[in-house]
């Protein structure tokens, strides 16, 4: 995450619920490196999930301090749309 992104927090939390615009949500932990901020536990699986590929774009909107609503486009700026039914449970958000 940009270091511009991160100053938006009192404290960035340890654990982020990730949603997309078909109410999906995927929960992912955040890890903190030498002063950046990533996403860790859960992110590959998401992106794998939703087949993220180089190339594409995706964006984060923060809707709450620990939900960030996601948005994917292909390298043709289409948005890209998963369904949630491939979602590990382990990794699923609880509404």
């Amino acid at each position: 995450m940009p270091l511009y992104f991160t100053k938006h927090f009192v404290a960035v939390p340890t654990e982020f619920k990730l949603r997309n615009n078909t109410g999906c949500s995927w929960k992912v932990t955040v890890k903190l490196t030498n002063g950046r901020v990533t996403l860790d536990q859960g992110w590959a699986t998401y992106a794998a999930v939703h087949q993220i590929k180089i190339g594409y774009m995706v964006t984060f909107k923060l809707l709450t301090p620990d939900t960030l609503k996601v948005i994917i486009f292909d390298e043709d700026g289409i948005e890209v749309v998963n369904m949630c039914e491939k979602h590990d449970e382990a990794f699923a958000a609880k509404e």
